[in-house]
């Protein structure tokens, strides 16, 4: 069992920049693949990126390719999402997922078992 908590959300105008973090409790964090799914209102849950259970694979998604960072702290249990150059489409609550086992399609959220309650993230434009 793995239990998510998201935090580091806000308001932010356009081309600023946030941290998320995701605290993970359990001892087999670092065996877990671990992502970033987001949901704006009204529409489905969108992937953002993915990293495998070591750090070095990661994935994004085209939309915040170049802008957004994912990586993970084993030893803390921590997963994060450096956002820059935050743009109005980004508006979304952020959601942290994680995985037992590396997803053959890292990209569908029915993949991850594991779901935080969810980080508001608002860009001003």
């Amino acid at each position: 069992q793995v239990q998510l908590v998201e935090s580091g959300g806000g308001l932010v105008q356009a081309g600023d920049s946030l941290r998320l973090s995701c605290a993970a409790s359990g001892r087999t964090f670092s065996t877990f693949a671990m992502g970033w799914f987001r949901q704006a209102p009204g529409k489905e849950h969108e992937f953002v990126a993915a990293v495998g259970w070591g750090g070095s694979a990661t994935y994004s998604a085209d939309s915040v390719k170049g802008r957004f960072t994912i990586s993970r702290d084993n030893a803390k249990n921590m997963l994060y999402l450096q956002m820059n150059s935050l743009k109005p489409e980004d508006t979304a609550v952020y959601y942290c997922t994680a995985a037992p086992r590396q997803p053959s399609n890292v990209r569908l959220p029915g993949r991850y078992d594991y779901w935080g309650q969810g980080t508001q993230v608002t860009v001003s434009s």
